[in-house]
């Protein structure tokens, strides 16, 4: 049977300019990760936005993240809390809408307003990582809940307030929204073209402190063990992996120790990222790093110590995914747009998703780019675009007869 789905999808002509005025609303809000106030602030408006959807609203505080600091001790830091709206948890069709509050930008770092560039683009911090996305995933469900079908879908929202240092906090939120939806829809910008991201790497954030032994650098210079020269060797040794097996990178990005270039350094704490793209690359990595470790502990008077670990899984496309991914792209050329998809080295939550065995597309949010820089934007035409397009996915979805490939009978 075929529905004519006009009337709603022009609904969301309506609303560009509430959704333009909310998103920058929301990016003049800073809520990087660690500023849990404005992270709260964010999850407080947009459970006033949400409250013409209904739903049962759980306000959810999370674990503190586990940070290695420059003493190289481990140290907590609080987080906003996670929130969860949920409808119709016994409609046939159960659909995980996801997107963060929390973006890269410290309360402290100088990108905090926003800027027009030209009438359609617009440049802030989170305008397009993920803020835009978030009034483009309310609108949507807006749309749904004025048509006749809506009872066919039963949804669950998580707006998550850690996602930028890889969930950590809210991982367990997503893997326990897993056991109970067929579907998830996560608003991640998309490519700056439209395109959406298919297959991801996995990746692992890892800190390591070395600690050595303190001595005169002139008078005692033989007695001290020197932190710096041992992870000198131990990243370089690491860096030396790249190359070493396909699809895995490895980036040393910081390091810190030292002090005063008389003493010999007793602590050096670097952190360092690896990216994968087969789930079996997760122990050949941490066989690497085993070795490597165990060879800067045999040396007299060191010891390093490794934190952190692999949080997010590669996200390969199931069959389930490609159909996914094949509505999206006809309820794109329905709407006139070209939609495909492209691996990418980057991660989301939808690798979280992925790994639980649940079918995702995680780019619905709005077209932009630059992201994590002071040049981020968003298109602003992209957020009614991107609206109609989720929108129909979910009317394609409460309308279909078959449903079997989801698990739906």
């Amino acid at each position: 049977m075929t529905h004519d789905f006009t009337s709603w999808l022009t609904w969301l002509d309506e609303q560009h300019q509430p959704m333009l005025d909310n998103t920058r609303a929301l990016a003049e809000i800073n809520s990087g990760t660690m500023n849990h106030a404005g992270v709260n602030r964010v999850g407080e408006m947009l459970i006033r936005l949400c409250q013409p959807l209904g739903g049962d609203v759980e306000v959810i505080p999370v674990a503190p993240y586990q940070h290695l600091n420059a003493q190289g001790e481990l140290e907590a830091f609080p987080l906003g809390d996670a929130v969860r709206i949920r409808k119709r948890p016994d409609a046939p069709l159960q659909v995980f809408l996801c997107g963060h509050m929390d973006t890269v930008f410290a309360v402290d770092h100088p990108f905090q307003e926003l800027r027009w560039l030209d009438e359609d683009t617009l440049n802030g911090p989170g305008v397009a990582d993920l803020k835009g996305g978030l009034m483009v995933m309310i609108n949507a469900l807006m749309a749904l809940e004025r048509t006749p079908w809506a009872d066919q879908i039963g949804w669950e929202i998580l707006f998550n307030p850690d996602e930028e240092i890889g969930s950590p906090s809210s991982a367990t939120l997503i893997a326990d929204a897993a056991e109970r939806v067929h579907l998830g829809l996560i608003y991640e910008p998309s490519f700056p073209d439209g395109n959406l991201a298919g297959e991801r790497k996995g990746s692992g954030n890892f800190s390591v402190v070395v600690r050595g032994k303190a001595a005169h650098a002139g008078r005692e210079h033989h007695l001290g063990r020197n932190a710096i020269r041992a992870m000198a060797d131990f990243i370089t040794a690491l860096d030396d992996l790249n190359g070493q097996r396909e699809g895995v990178t490895i980036n040393p990005g910081f390091i810190e120790g030292g002090g005063a270039v008389n003493i010999v350094p007793d602590l050096c704490v670097s952190r360092f990222n690896i990216r994968l793209e087969q789930v079996d690359d997760e122990a050949w990595c941490q066989q690497q790093l085993d070795r490597l470790l165990a060879d800067i502990n045999a040396r007299d008077g060191i010891q390093i110590e490794l934190h952190g670990g692999f949080g997010r899984k590669p996200k390969k496309l199931s069959g389930a995914n490609q159909k996914l991914f094949e509505l999206a792209r006809d309820c794109g050329s329905e709407l006139g747009m070209s939609i495909g998809w492209l691996p990418t080295g980057g991660c989301c939550d939808g690798n979280n998703l992925a790994a639980a065995g649940i079918p995702n597309i995680d780019t619905l949010g709005v077209r932009g780019g630059k992201i994590h820089s002071a040049e981020e934007y968003m298109y602003v035409s992209s957020l009614t675009e991107r609206a109609k397009l989720s929108a129909l996915i979910l009317m394609k979805l409460a309308t279909s007869d078959d449903r079997r490939w989801l698990g739906v009978n």
